[in-house]
This record gives structure tokens, C-alpha cells and sequence, in this order.
């Protein structure tokens, strides 16, 4: 992944802006989440979404002072810390957000959960087309985990104009 990827991911996590992600900070996007869809701090999935963003935090915290700066969070961020964490903690918070629990978000349950995870309003529309190929009006887990997945550890996804990246998707490109 670029650093200008890591750098657009690591901005949106450090919401004050002070150059490091605190752990009240990352773990602060749980909460925002619950509280967009209404859920507790005892729910279940809140729990394990405070489960899941903790080891990620620990994972990116190298030097383990409780804040995570842009080298650490360059030198972690990947396919392989995907795998390990951001899926099971991004995917925890999609299921926050799928109030029926059939594995897929509409549009407006996707936008809260979009701004509740500290990405701008603007540009949820377009992420949600991208990722509703069919047009049935949902996104599934494994379409909105894959193409997290992609910007983070290429730059490139359906969504990456959405992110605020202006390039173009290579599949987009093949396909013309």
C-alpha cells in the first residue's frame, strides 16, 4: 500500500488530529457505532467488536505506550495485519450495523455506519453504488470486507474514489 493510503487511513483514525491514535480513540469508533444503531454497551456484538479493535490496537501500538504514530501504523498496516485483525474488527463492526443480521447493509444502515467509523458523509452514496453491483440495494459482508481489504493493502478498490482516491480501480481499467 502507498503511503498516501496509510496516510488517508491513518488521518481518518486520529480524529483529534494530534499526529497519534490514541487507544480511547480507536476504540471510540466501536462506541460511535453502537450508538448510530442503538446498541448497548453489554450487546454482544458490542463486546466483541470492543474485543476485536483492542487486538488491533495492540497490534499497531509496536512499542506498546499506548499510542500509535504514523510509522507504527505504516510499518504494521498490510495484507497480513488484515488478515489477522482488521477483518475480524471490521467485520465486527459491519455486524453492528446489519440490524437484521442476514449478512447485508442497505444503504442508510451502510451511510451511519460509514460516518460512525469516521469517514465523510459525503461520497457514502457513491461507495454504496460501487459496492451494490447487482443494483438489489444491499452490500454483503465479504463485497464491503474485500474492498476494504483492497484499498488498504493496494490503494485501489471499488470504493477508492469514495475513500477521497482519485485513482482509478485497476479491475475498473482491465475491464474497459
Amino acid at each position: 500500500m502507498s503511503n498516501e493510503a496509510k496516510r488517508r487511513i491513518f488521518a481518518m483514525l486520529d480524529s483529534d488530529g494530534d499526529g497519534v491514535i490514541s487507544h480511547d480513540e480507536y476504540l471510540a469508533r466501536v462506541d460511535r457505532a453502537a450508538s448510530a444503531f442503538g446498541r448497548g454497551p453489554q450487546d454482544p456484538l458490542v463486546v466483541a467488536a470492543r474485543v476485536a479493535h483492542r487486538e488491533v490496537f495492540g497490534q499497531m501500538d509496536g512499542d506498546g505506550d499506548g499510542g500509535v504514530t504514523f510509522e507504527e501504523y505504516r510499518d504494521w498496516a498490510g495484507h497480513e495485519a488484515f488478515e489477522q485483525t482488521c477483518r475480524p474488527a471490521l467485520g465486527s463492526l459491519f455486524d453492528l450495523a446489519d440490524s437484521d443480521g442476514d449478512g447485508r447493509l442497505t444503504r442508510p444502515e451502510f451511510t451511519r455506519l460509514r460516518t460512525a467509523s469516521g469517514n465523510p458523509a459525503e461520497g457514502a452514496d457513491a461507495a454504496f453504488d460501487a459496492l451494490d453491483v447487482d443494483g438489489e440495494g444491499v452490500v454483503g459482508r465479504a463485497a464491503y470486507l474485500a474492498a476494504i481489504h483492497d484499498f488498504l493493502t493496494t490503494g485501489a478498490s471499488p470504493m477508492a474514489g469514495a475513500y477521497g482516491d482519485a485513482r482509478p480501480d485497476p479491475r475498473e481499467l482491465s475491464a474497459r
